[in-house]
């Protein structure tokens, strides 16, 4: 848990994420290179990520989402962490709700999108 989750590329920064999922383009065929970051307690958080996985892509699907392209590596910091993301992409939500996604240009964001919301849906529901 951390109290800052911010998302820095060169002509981007989103600061004050309360949820994070990066998303590198080799979890397209190998999901367990998927990371995640988050505000709250980790019981509680792994129903965010799935949320999160899950809203961005319906919305995707039904041409309600805008994504950010980026066209240099993203860096997401976590508190004293930090990891760079040199193709794929990111979602985050802030604190006030409102979803982004950050996409390296040129990669396929709709497998991406949909390697995040199948790992995301699997990790809740090994849990039920």
């Amino acid at each position: 848990m951390s109290d800052i989750i911010s998302i820095r590329g060169e002509k981007v920064t989103v600061d004050d994420c309360e949820t994070v999922i990066s998303v590198p383009e080799i979890a397209v065929s190998e999901p367990g290179h998927i990371k995640t970051y988050s505000r709250q307690e980790s019981g509680n958080a792994k129903h965010e990520f799935h949320a999160l996985a899950q809203m961005v892509y319906f919305q995707f699907q039904d041409e309600e989402l805008e994504i950010i392209k980026i066209d240099s590596p993203l860096t997401i910091s976590d508190g004293a962490e930090r990891t760079e993301l040199r193709d794929g992409l990111v979602l985050c939500r802030d604190r006030v709700g409102e979803l982004q996604v950050l996409a390296i240009a040129g990669k396929n964001t709709k497998k991406l999108l949909e390697a995040a919301y199948r790992y995301c849906t699997r990790w809740v529901r090994l849990d039920i």
